[in-house]
């Protein structure tokens, strides 16, 4: 009787792990690292102007993808212009370069949706940017001893790691950049990824549209998927979307297993498979960190200023052109829907100039870019968290936003935030927005030194 229990229980492990790997599918997770690496080294390759083996090496140091680096691969064919990676020669993704539009992931034989569109004339305002010069075309070098310190210790490394790669800093104070550096092979135009910094930008972008009248944070989010009237998810509204309120199952677990990261590596229609996603709370009532209810507003943009090649052009023309970026580049879907949850690529500066927006209170060479108190609706914080809508904050009791003020980082402070330590942090109380763009890959993005940083550099300028 004893072979028989050994065999019963034996089917009962295969039956949970043929289960297991039912329900989590462990090739999707595969995909996404593949798709992670393909996306990444074309972005920082065919945009930034890196060495791709660099890019490669640096991703593949991600505690996500690390212990897959034995088995992944990547080819970038600087011709064709298309980046291909696979695990063991399996679970491939493909991503392609497109002048002006950055790279896009490729998915079967499918084409993604081509963007028409004179970069060219988009990227020549009609008028003189709102927003004046904040620096020379040059470097600016420190003057202070003290300021060139704290950039010092911004670029040193550990002797082991994890480490900062840090590749620019810029800190701008009474609206000039008071000093800056920058890695080898970085400058004052190149541009760099944002990461999730790219959802503050479709804050902007919202905030724009509320000014216009078109879109509110108050209004029922325009989802036709969502209309009908036995349809709980009617009761999400735009500002649920914003603040990671909505109660859809679409948390963010940075595994590769769940929604967020699926939708961003494994869709076309990025938004159109979101807007899917069944309510398991109601709305307004549970916080989870979700890029996919980020791409829900891109979608809501979209479709409020009329497609693809409008959604580009009113980016420029409300927003970029008059707060003088020039060198950004949005990224898009395969659908045709702005990548707003991770992939716009901007110079540090431009970086700088998107912060000043939010220092000035929206408002830019006397005119008003944001709707009144949208930049304090925006740092407010969401339920018991240290997130607002599109930036995290300090004005919040969590201990997160306890801890960064204890390290020096002012309590009025917010920031735009991205994976591996970006960060544009507005300071209001300082008259102060400071920049760090690179590759840390602390789990805290390196918390600690940019704490170091923003507490010396506002030493220095007192």
């Amino acid at each position: 009787m004893g072979w028989r229990k050994a065999i019963a229980a034996a089917l009962v492990v295969v039956a949970v792990a043929v289960a297991l790997g039912v329900v989590y599918r462990p090739d999707r997770a595969i995909r996404v690292a593949t798709g992670v690496v393909a996306h990444n080294v074309c972005s920082e390759a065919f945009v930034s102007g890196f060495d791709p083996q660099t890019v490669f090496s640096e991703t593949m140091d991600q505690a996500g993808l690390r212990r897959l680096r034995w088995g992944l691969k990547y080819h970038l064919d600087r011709s064709a212009q298309t980046v291909d990676t696979s695990w063991v020669g399996l679970f491939g993704s493909h991503a392609a370069f497109r002048e002006g539009l950055g790279c896009v992931l490729v998915h079967g034989t499918k084409e993604p949706y081509l963007l028409r569109t004179d970069f060219a004339a988009l990227k020549t305002p009609k008028t003189p940017p709102l927003l004046g010069e904040i620096a020379p075309p040059t470097v600016v070098e420190p003057t202070d001893p003290r300021l060139k310190a704290a950039l010092d210790h911004a670029f040193e490394e550990p002797p082991s790691p994890p480490f900062r790669r840090t590749k620019a800093v810029v800190v701008v104070h009474d609206g000039r950049v008071i000093a800056e550096r920058y890695a080898d092979g970085v400058g004052v135009d190149t541009p760099l990824l944002g990461f999730s910094m790219t959802k503050s930008v479709i804050n902007a972008l919202l905030g724009i549209l509320t000014v216009q009248g078109v879109v509110t944070p108050s209004f029922p989010a325009p989802i036709p998927e969502w209309r009908a009237a036995s349809d709980p998810r009617r009761e999400i509204e735009v500002e649920h979307l914003m603040r990671m309120t909505t109660g859809l199952a679409l948390d963010e677990t940075n595994s590769g297993f769940d929604p967020s990261d699926q939708m961003v590596y494994l869709h076309d229609d990025m938004a159109g498979f979101a807007v899917k996603a069944p309510l398991i709370a109601p709305p307004g009532t549970r916080w989870h960190y979700s890029s996919a209810t980020t791409e829900i507003l891109a979608k809501i943009i979209r479709d409020a200023v009329g497609g693809p090649e409008q959604t580009l052009a009113f980016a420029w023309r409300e927003l970029f052109n008059p707060l003088g970026m020039r060198n950004v580049t949005l990224e898009f879907d395969g659908a045709g829907t702005l990548q707003g949850t991770t992939y716009m690529l901007a110079s540090a500066r431009d970086w700088a100039r998107f912060g000043l927006l939010y220092l000035n209170d929206g408002v830019v060479g006397g005119r008003r870019i944001l709707q009144d108190e949208w930049v304090d609706f925006s740092a407010a914080a969401t339920l018991d968290t240290d997130y607002g809508a599109g930036f995290w904050t300090n004005r919040s009791e969590h201990e997160y936003a306890r801890g960064r003020v204890r390290l020096g980082i002012p309590r009025d402070a917010f920031y735009a935030s991205g994976n591996l330590g970006q960060r544009v942090l507005i300071i209001p109380s300082q008259h102060m927005v400071v920049v760090r763009l690179g590759d840390s890959v602390d789990p805290t993005g390196d918390i600690g030194g940019f704490g170091r940083l923003v507490k010396e550099v506002i030493a220095a300028v007192q």
